[in-house]
């Protein structure tokens, strides 16, 4: 009997917790293709951008039996490795498809929006023969049993499961929308059977699996924030530290060598009870986790985390100090722990029902600091806190922004540091308080001024704070080539590296710094190779400049640091420089 075919186009997700854009794959593209292998499928996979760079990978789509498109942004966001699909791609692909049945799943089903700053508005998708919801893997395989097993062309005799609309009702559309229902006995055991899925994604092996460890929020107890659709799924659900470990294992058995636990709204909250909205942590269960993962993937090159949540901390101070240093012991450096500080405004806190005061965050700032500001053979900090302001929401004037500029100030008079200052406008989705509350289109002035502001009296001197010259910055891929070409390294909220000089797309390598900007470092390549280095790139060296660039490239070869130093003077990235003969 010929064997079905799926096809998986992935057009990338980015919700509050969680991310699948490039180098990203999200859980939700593997526990689907674990569905279809069970399912009798065989699952071929491509971006939304190899799509678009190759309209010939429509073909191959064409001739499968099942479409399964999973995307939707609900934060908005400024991405280097990929470009999420919209609705109009979206329903664009499915016109020009004729054989498969094609079946869409991600937020996207519940809204799209143009960017942060304006509401998010839903779409029929009507020619999508299903919408997937809930947990989608689930809602897929309730699909495909009722589809394939009754053969009626039209999957509408659903045998189990439940049909829902975006609020939470009977939907009146024949079936064609299904909710799933999340039981991680079958995550765990789709992710296994769906972790082949990565060899097929363009940034294989240089790609990192994104690691669900708990749906839904503890903030849900209290009714949410008002902007955040986490809350949407109820309160947390949590993996077991083996089903989680396992699908690491079969993950790094297929290559991967790059994690992130960023599928969480709060990690420190991993197998807490909470009460009032918080979690009190459970140190031990933290470390059990991290302790399986390395256990699980003994040679990995990056292991990060992402969301927590600062009033955790600030609440039981002793407790998430313990759990963030069970977190250091095993996580990699430039690690970044996701903090929502959103508003310094306590009317904008009150309001939008927000997680957490000011002080609440600087507490969480300084503790993490306390924690993980220790560096790396290399000189980069292992756990350093990031934080989000959100913008727009109700509440808000005109004094919210000086508010947000004096804690910001606070942090850095303290001597505090941070891994990045994410800015964004709200971006409501409806079921959420903020899409009917919210001050969208006041303050953009002020807006503007803000994030000017931060970008020159914080981020600057915070980066060179955290990332001081001669900083290196190991296994990075350059993304971009040019004669200024750009590289990240593969983990959370990577810095930006701009190279000032060409280098192909693909190249990994450890790079130094010479030099900061507002969001980005320059960098050299390490070791640099002095001798067969161009007079243009020799001249862009740190304190080199034309007339001392020009000498060091007449009189080269060197043959060691002294021969180097007596025509360029003492160096602090002599050390990186390589006199190699055969770098000439």
């Amino acid at each position: 009997m010929e064997r079905k075919t799926a096809y998986i186009l992935d057009g990338y997700v980015d919700e509050p917790a969680c991310l699948g854009v490039p180098p990203y794959i999200s859980p939700y593209i593997r526990y689907c293709a674990g569905v279809c292998a069970e399912n009798g499928f065989e699952v071929s996979y491509a971006t939304i951008d190899m799509l678009r760079k190759d309209p010939a990978v429509i073909l191959g789509i064409e001739k499968s039996d099942l479409f399964i498109c999973i995307a939707g942004v609900t934060v908005p966001g400024k991405y280097l490795g990929g470009t999420p699909a919209d609705s109009g791609e979206i329903n664009r692909i499915a016109a020009s498809l004729r054989r498969p049945r094609k079946v869409l799943g991600g937020p996207i089903v519940f809204g799209n929006a143009a960017g942060g700053g304006s509401r998010a508005e839903s779409d029929s998708y009507s020619l999508y023969d299903c919408l997937l919801s809930g947990e989608i893997s689930d809602a897929l395989d309730i699909y495909l049993k009722s589809y394939f097993e009754d053969g009626d062309g039209q999957g509408g005799n659903v045998k189990r499961g439940r049909r829902a609309s975006a609020s939470g009702t009977d939907a009146d559309d024949a079936g064609r929308l299904i909710r799933g229902e999340l039981k991680y006995e079958d995550i765990d055991r789709r992710s296994v059977l769906g972790s082949g899925v990565i060899k097929l994604h363009p940034s294989y092996p240089h790609l990192i699996c994104e690691l669900e460890t708990a749906r839904g929020c503890s903030r849900a107890e209290v009714g949410g924030c008002a902007f955040c659709t986490e809350f949407l799924y109820g309160m947390p659900r949590y993996r077991t530290t083996e089903g989680i470990t396992a699908e690491v294992e079969a993950l790094y058995n297929a290559g991967a060598r790059y994690f992130r636990l960023g599928r969480q709204p709060d990690l420190l909250a991993y197998g807490a009870e909470s009460h009032m909205g918080v979690a009190r942590p459970r140190p031990e269960k933290i470390e059990a986790l991290f302790k399986g993962i390395r256990e699980s993937a003994p040679e990995l090159r990056v292991l990060h985390i992402d969301n927590i949540n600062p009033c955790t901390i600030a609440t039981y101070p002793d407790e998430s100090k313990a759990a963030l240093e069970a977190i250091v012991r095993y996580n990699t450096a430039g690690d970044t722990a996701a903090l929502g500080l959103e508003s310094a405004d306590p009317a904008v806190v009150e309001a939008n029902n927000l997680k957490a005061y000011a002080d609440d965050v600087y507490t969480a700032v300084r503790i993490i600091n306390d924690a993980g500001a220790v560096r790396d053979g290399n000189g980069v900090p292992k756990l350093l806190p990031g934080l989000n302001f959100v913008t727009n929401l109700a509440g808000e004037t005109e004094e919210t922004y000086d508010l947000n500029e004096k804690f910001l100030r606070r942090i850095l008079d303290d001597g505090l540091m941070t891994r990045r200052i994410n800015i964004r406008q709200v971006m409501p989705f409806e079921g959420t308080k903020a899409y009917g509350a919210n001050t969208l289109g006041m303050h953009a002035k002020r807006f503007k001024q803000f994030k000017e502001s931060v970008r020159e009296k914080f981020d600057l001197p915070m980066l060179k704070k955290v990332l001081p010259q001669g900083t290196v910055l190991a296994d990075a891929v350059v993304e971009v080539s040019g004669n200024i070409s750009f590289a990240r390294q593969l983990g959370s909220y990577p810095i930006l590296i701009g190279i000032p000089y060409e280098l192909p797309i693909g190249t990994v390598g450890d790079f130094f710094v010479t030099d900061w900007g507002y969001r980005s470092v320059t960098a050299f390549q390490k070791p640099f190779r002095i001798n067969a280095a161009s007079h243009a790139v020799i001249k862009k060296l740190p304190g080199m400049g034309k007339k001392t660039g020009t000498n060091v490239f007449v009189k080269r070869p060197f043959d060691n640091a002294a021969e180097f130093e007596k025509v360029a003077g003492v160096q602090y990235y002599t050390k990186f420089l390589d006199f190699s003969r055969e770098s000439r």
